[in-house]
């Protein structure tokens, strides 16, 4: 049975290179460093600029290896979304940004992959939690506004269709 080695790493989306901390984690085993910096780029181009969670598998015999991708933090998803360079330093008073409900929901569909949440309106309480703690409003409305809303079923079309969308 041949022995594996994995190398976990935080690089950011898209933007990997053969430099630290993947080249010298890599280069003793062996392997062609260019082509999994060029893998995991292409993996993680969806999450430009962002910090995200990489393990790549390298089987020591054979020089084979596999690339797993994680998901970025709530918080990197939504700074993206928002267009914003980080959250509110004053949470609760200023609000520094603002998305609409299909991206709230992006980012729950995406969160629930990681979540413990088994539905999606679990996930989107907790994608609001962390709108409330970085400021940013949804749809104009403060967040706590917007999950009392859920909670009531305003946004019951919304979700069944996000539902549909998820299943097919």
């Amino acid at each position: 049975m041949s022995e594996k080695k994995i190398v976990n790493v935080l690089v950011t989306g898209g933007e990997a290179n053969a430099g630290p901390p993947l080249g010298p984690a890599l280069g003793p085993l062996g392997v062609n460093v260019i082509a999994i910096v060029k893998e995991i780029n292409e993996l993680t181009k969806e999450y430009a600029g962002m910090r995200v969670p990489v393990s790549v598998e390298v089987d020591i015999e054979t020089k084979a290896f596999n690339i797993k991708v994680g998901i970025p933090t709530i918080s990197a998803l939504l700074v993206k979304e928002a267009g914003v360079p980080k959250g509110s330093g004053t949470t609760g008073k200023d609000y520094i940004g603002n998305i609409t409900f299909e991206q709230l929901l992006k980012v729950a569909n995406i969160c629930m992959q990681k979540s413990y949440s088994t539905k999606l309106k679990s996930a989107i309480g907790e994608v609001l939690g962390s709108c409330v703690s970085m400021g940013i409003k949804v749809d104009d409305k403060p967040p706590k506004q917007v999950l009392e809303e859920v909670n009531k079923g305003l946004y019951k079309k919304q979700l069944n269709e996000a539902n549909m969308k998820a299943k097919s």
